[in-house]
């Protein structure tokens, strides 16, 4: 039997989303979103999806890149799923190693992976020369029988709005997305600066929900967000939940938040997923708040190059 590796195509599409679910079930993933991404990233991301064949059937894939947002240059990541039937056959290994061609290629020094945090995945990693940094926790609710705070009725010179109400000039969101990035925990440095860039990775990505990414706005600006995606089922999950800082304090996210699973169980969504750095401990106390459970968590992995 043979492995190969290759350069994704759009009709890999259904197997990508399928592989990366199985490794990585507490991220939602569609074959839309999939090849969304691989056709409208940036430029300067150099974004080369790859796939492993064995004998003809799609076994692993690979996320690689730039990271081109970040004021560090020389930052490459690469992100390697085999299908749990199929590991130990040198699909992950090979994966890793023409990823690795590329990102040197394009004068990377710096490599980023992602494993879960199990001895296995771990081992993986650091026999090839990568070295522990960060780790992050993914987190479950059971929208069908958790029991959600109360609805609460938001302070006098609060309002709460959705994404969908910013229709016609999303400008204010990116603003606050980019401010609360700068504050999110990481090995990695990100700066939203490009707006039109925002506008087709997060603000049309097909995932992403208006309806039910909720807003908290005071005095006609939105001060705090959480912001949602859906895999088209009954899967949601919040991938960005932030402040901006003359707001803290306030509860002005959890409040967001709270609205936002709210109108998600009501659409008929029944998990919910989030994911936190480890070091995050506000966060991690709105979600254990919420009823979020730890179901997972992945440590970041670098290798150096001189």
């Amino acid at each position: 039997m043979t492995v190969i590796v290759r350069d994704f195509r759009a009709g890999d599409a259904e197997g990508f989303a399928r592989i990366r679910h199985l490794a990585l079930p507490f991220m939602l993933s569609t074959p839309e979103a999939i090849t969304y991404d691989a056709a409208n990233a940036h430029p300067d991301a150099h974004f080369q999806p790859l796939v492993a064949e064995e004998d003809g059937e799609l076994v692993g894939v690979a996320q690689v890149g730039i990271v081109y947002d970040s004021p560090q240059p020389g930052q490459g990541y690469l992100n390697v799923y085999v299908h749990p039937d199929r590991q130990g056959r040198g699909a992950g290994s090979l994966l890793l190693r023409i990823a690795e061609e590329r990102l040197s290629a394009l004068d990377m020094t710096r490599f980023f992976v992602r494993v879960v945090d199990e001895p296995a995945n771990r081992s993986f990693a650091e026999k090839r020369g990568y070295l522990p940094r960060r780790s992050a926790h993914f987190l479950r609710l059971d929208l069908a029988t958790c029991t959600l705070p109360p609805l609460q009725e938001p302070p006098a010179d609060v309002e709460l709005r959705t994404a969908a109400d910013f229709a016609d000039d999303p400008r204010p969101l990116f603003d606050l997305d980019a401010e609360t990035l700068l504050d999110e925990p990481s090995d990695i440095a990100h700066e939203f600066t490009d707006y039109e860039a925002w506008l087709k990775e997060t603000w049309h990505h097909p995932l992403l929900s208006h309806e039910l990414t909720s807003v908290a706005v005071v005095d006609g600006r939105p001060a705090a967000f959480s912001a949602a995606r859906t895999d088209g089922g009954t899967r949601y999950g919040t991938v960005m939940t932030g402040t901006a800082r003359a707001h803290r304090g306030r509860g002005l996210a959890k409040l967001a938040k709270n609205d936002s699973l709210h109108r998600a169980r009501a659409a008929g969504f029944t998990e919910a997923f989030t994911a936190n750095d480890a070091g995050n401990e506000p966060m991690l106390a709105v979600n254990k708040w919420f009823g979020y459970e730890i179901c997972a968590t992945e440590v970041q992995h670098v290798r150096e190059l001189s």
